[in-house]
């Protein structure tokens, strides 16, 4: 029974994880850059994305953050912590000056693709 779940977890997490590019990031709070570099960008439908990478979760001490498309008017960016559990980051908007951005209150996610 043990292996019979297993092997439909991974059948399940497996094609997530494929779906991963390369990217380059950039993740700001209070104008201050907590992150530039390497990520993992993984598409989760209807414009929703999550980002990691083992350099940031070294250096900001969480496994990523998802922007996650409710709405057209609804979009949130949350935080994964590395312990397990996530917060909300707060809702953002997709910025005017570059479409790969994502504007909230006091904090920045970019995401480029390589």
């Amino acid at each position: 029974m043990k292996k019979l779940i297993m092997a439909i977890l991974l059948s399940v997490a497996v094609p997530a994880i494929a779906q991963a590019k390369p990217a380059t990031c950039l993740l700001e709070e209070d104008g201050k850059t907590l992150y530039k570099g390497k990520c993992d960008f993984d598409p989760q439908g209807n414009g929703s994305f999550f980002i990691s990478h083992p350099s940031f979760a070294k250096k900001l001490n969480f496994a990523g953050v998802m922007v996650w498309i409710e709405s057209k008017n609804e979009v949130y960016a949350q935080i994964f912590k590395l312990e397990g559990g996530s917060y909300m980051w707060g809702e953002v908007t997709r910025s005017q000056k570059d479409k790969a951005c994502w504007v909230g209150n006091g904090f920045k996610i970019c995401t480029w693709a390589k």
